[in-house]
């Protein structure tokens, strides 16, 4: 079984990487390398900044609880998910990493905008948890709210996989259980999470147009 799904994968991969879409996956690492170092320039002028807590209807009345755990294993899980899925299926993959390029260099440039400070009752995260140093490699930075990537990252790839309709369910799915988590959690605000869908189908339709080659991959 094994050696038939690796012949599979092989002979798909092949087929489809050509001369002009192996340069598109290079611009696309590239792309998304940049935006994460753009993003980690925000991140080191959030954390340094002055910032001030809010008041918060959702957040004032809703108790904080300690989901840590589930929050840093679910993130992984998912994004693990995600991964797997676009080596099987790579014809996605090239318009999903600039997509996901164009999400982290617009988000940098929101968190930068909003002065928001940590909410008083957030719970902070336990380094003994299982995953944790991996979740705090990849995803944990601290100030950095509007918008909930939480929230939108699975919003903008339930978009990309919109045909895909047991994935697009998952997808979306994933977005609900992570924004109402974050909500439940007290790591972002509840503007965050309500703006996150609406700035990430902006996103996703910004990248449509600059990324139009890509996208007909799946379109």
């Amino acid at each position: 079984m094994v050696k038939k799904i690796i012949k599979w994968l092989h002979y798909n991969h092949k087929t489809f990487w050509v001369k002009d879409r192996i340069i598109s996956l290079l611009v696309s690492i590239i792309l998304l390398s940049i935006a994460l170092f753009i993003q980690k320039i925000a991140d080191n002028y959030v954390i340094k900044a002055w910032w001030t807590a809010v008041w918060d209807i959702l957040l004032n009345n809703i108790p904080a609880r300690d989901i840590d755990g589930f929050i840093i294993l679910s993130t992984l899980t998912f994004s693990f998910t995600i991964i797997i899925l676009l080596i099987f299926k790579p014809k996605y993959m090239l318009f999903t990493i600039k997509s996901l390029a164009l999400f982290v260099i617009i988000r940098s440039f929101f968190i930068s905008l909003t002065r928001l400070g940590i909410q008083p009752h957030q719970i902070t995260f336990d380094s003994n948890a299982v995953g944790f140093w991996l979740y705090d490699l990849l995803y944990n930075s601290k100030n950095d709210f509007f918008f909930s990537w939480h929230t939108g990252l699975p919003f903008l790839i339930a978009l990309v996989l919109y045909k895909e309709k047991f994935w697009r369910n998952i997808c979306f799915g994933v977005s609900i259980i992570f924004a109402t988590s974050v909500i439940i959690w007290h790591i972002h605000y509840s503007i965050d999470i309500f703006a996150a869908p609406f700035i990430t189908y902006s996103i996703y339709s910004i990248a449509k147009v600059i990324f139009k080659k890509d996208y007909e991959l799946i379109d």
